[in-house]
């Protein structure tokens, strides 16, 4: 059937399509004069389409501004247009053909004024709604900590302290670096907590700890169906959790190398898509980074990449090891005490001379979270008002027999030694149970893993 033969039933069926439309639709010619008029607008304005058909626009409508439109060639977008004292928003768009106009198509999107306040209230009760539904989120992922949680008086912690609250009065990119229990997660916490992003979503994601095919689903979120056992009904992202909010990449350095170019895009875009899904979404988040891992010799084994780390390098917090700052110990092991025995009767526990002693002389490798592991223990059944040596764990009260640095060794070396003696310490301690050595130094049991292996300590 070739073209000519098919026009008269095009033309009925596109008419009727127009008659149908409960959109007001009104066609004049390039002078003005009206040519299609469909009954929704004939009801809206109350005229006769068969009385109106040929007659100029201004005659029907005295305000129209087809033959304008037509004449100039200036399409009106959501233009208000009032008729008998009724508002109504319209659009008026001239039609080319040969780059000549031969027509102008106006339209009217709503019947009223009432009809648009009437969306305008439903607009306003989704946003409603949506704050709602925000703040929601915001109470299931909140930082817990704030800047009144670090312990320390040092120098050290005092400028961290300092720089870290600088750090939040920004939304640039904070990496954040230090030995496993230094207290990384804490400074995140209390950076978002004190930034003008806390009333909103804090989310955390431990890299390391997501297993590598199921990383970008965890980070961007998926659609339903998407892979074998995925939800049914999809689920959205940790970035898209964080929006308005901040998304706190722990353990950083075990990202997998081909997954750190698909971050870079998110962190330099600020969109992604979720898996299996087509459209782009958007969020607006800040972003906290961390590791234990030192980045710069990742990047020279190919591990990391460098336009990964100087995103993330923007502001840097490094945050030294517990035994570099000594006069910390005993007053992080006071506020632990605090925090650990509530009220009157944890302000009142002291601590024996000789039991300080044995915790300067250590050299703590799981830094204040294997602190806070060794006062746990200590205060689980705890009685009287006095903690002495003798309340120590013996790898502790032990920790004054370690050989004195050899003349010449340096001091990695001597602290390298220390930290085998205290892994070998654990490990006695625990009979050898090495997720029960893990707890005592307060560390992950693949950290002692890797510990035993770089010392050459027996399996």
């Amino acid at each position: 059937m070739n073209g000519s033969s098919e026009l008269p039933h095009q033309n009925g069926f596109f008419k009727k399509l127009l008659d149908n439309m409960q959109i007001g639709i009104i066609v004049s010619d390039a002078d003005g004069y009206l040519i299609y008029i469909n009954p929704t607008y004939a009801r809206f304005l109350n005229i006769d389409i068969e009385q109106s058909i040929g007659r100029h626009a201004t005659d029907v409508v005295s305000n129209s501004r087809l033959h304008i439109v037509a004449r100039t060639g200036q399409p009106e977008i959501n233009f208000p247009h009032k008729f008998k004292n009724i508002g109504y928003l319209v659009q008026r768009i001239p039609i080319y053909q040969d780059d000549k106009i031969i027509a102008c198509l106006g339209l009217v999107l709503f019947d009223s004024a009432l009809t648009a306040a009437d969306l305008s209230k439903k607009l306003v009760r989704l946003e409603s709604r949506l704050k709602s539904y925000q703040e929601r989120l915001a109470s299931v992922h909140t930082s817990r900590y704030t800047f009144d949680h670090i312990a320390g008086t040092s120098d050290a912690v005092k400028a961290l302290k300092a720089e870290a609250v600088r750090a939040a009065a920004s939304n640039l990119p904070v990496l954040i670096t230090g030995e496993s229990g230094t207290g990384k997660e804490l400074f995140a916490h209390a950076i978002h907590h004190e930034s003008a992003r806390k009333a909103y979503p804090f989310v955390q994601v431990n890299c390391a700890a997501i297993p590598k095919d199921l990383l970008e689903s965890e980070l961007f979120g998926y659609e339903k169906g998407s892979f074998t056992g995925a939800d049914p009904r999809g689920k959205p992202g940790k970035f898209e959790l964080a929006d308005m909010g901040t998304i706190f990449l722990d353990e950083i350095g075990d990202m997998p190398l081909e997954m750190q170019p698909k971050l870079l895009r998110v962190l330099e875009l600020k969109e992604f898509e979720r898996v299996g899904a087509l459209g782009l979404i958007s969020s607006d988040f800040r972003v906290i980074a961390a590791t234990n891992q030192n980045l710069e010799q990742l990047m020279q084994s190919g591990l990391f990449r460098p336009d990964l780390f100087y995103r993330l390098n923007v502001i840097s917090l490094e945050i030294p090891p517990l035994r570099r700052r000594c006069d910390d110990i005993l007053p992080t092991a006071c506020h632990f005490i605090r925090g650990i025995v509530k009220g009157p009767a944890g302000k009142g526990i002291r601590i024996r001379s000789e039991a300080e002693k044995a915790l300067l002389n250590y050299s703590w490798p799981g830094n204040a979270r294997e602190l806070f592991h060794v006062f746990q223990q200590i205060l689980h059944n705890f009685t009287g008002d006095t903690v002495t040596v003798a309340h120590l764990p013996k790898y502790i009260r032990n920790s004054t027999d370690l050989p004195l640095r050899t003349h010449g060794s340096t001091l990695e070396e001597y602290l390298a030694e220390a930290e085998k003696h205290a892994v070998e310490q654990a490990l006695l301690e625990a009979g050898n149970n090495k997720s029960r050595a893990a707890e005592i130094l307060g560390i992950h049991r693949t950290v002692l893993y890797r510990k035993i292996k770089k010392h050459s300590l027996p399996q």
